[in-house]
């Protein structure tokens, strides 16, 4: 069995939306939301290119990356900190079609494989004042409910 457990393999399908932190070539962090994270495997996770070259651009020059994914409802995900390999030629063509069999149709510039090595869970600190998880569920179901109500479609 591969780093990735049980359930942060759920967490990453459920939620597909990783939030990706690079490092600028002057050092400062970058962070872009990627609704294409899935796993790969039980060591690497994997996110594609839409429209993000500076995303790329930062890999190239420095292959560390962390995702983080969080469950909206729960207040509960992983941070997994890896290495970044942005897949050309015979692998690039596999994880294109890795993305087809999930049904994605949109055109992809790049897809990224990052081999996990560390992984964390994060937890709202609402667990720590003694709520429980049916009771924070509650809270962001109301919360984005009342949201989604007002908001027009």
């Amino acid at each position: 069995m591969g780093i990735l457990t049980d359930d942060m393999r759920r967490i990453v399908e459920e939620q597909q939306l990783g939030f990706i932190a690079t490092v600028c070539a002057d050092g400062t962090p970058n962070l872009s939301p990627k609704g294409t994270t899935a796993v790969w495997d039980d060591e690497h996770l994997v996110f594609a290119d839409i429209c993000s070259p500076g995303t790329i651009a930062n890999l190239r020059g420095n292959p560390v990356v962390e995702i983080n994914v969080v469950d909206n409802l729960s207040r509960k995900g992983y941070r997994f900190k890896g290495t970044a390999t942005v897949l050309q030629g015979d692998q690039f063509e596999q994880a294109l079609a890795f993305y087809r069999k999930r049904g994605s149709t949109t055109a992809k510039q790049h897809v990224v494989l990052v081999k996990v090595e560390r992984a964390a869970p994060l937890i709202s600190p609402a667990y720590d004042q003694g709520q429980s998880e049916p009771q924070i569920k509650a809270h962001w179901r109301r919360y984005w409910h009342a949201l989604w109500s007002r908001s027009p479609a």
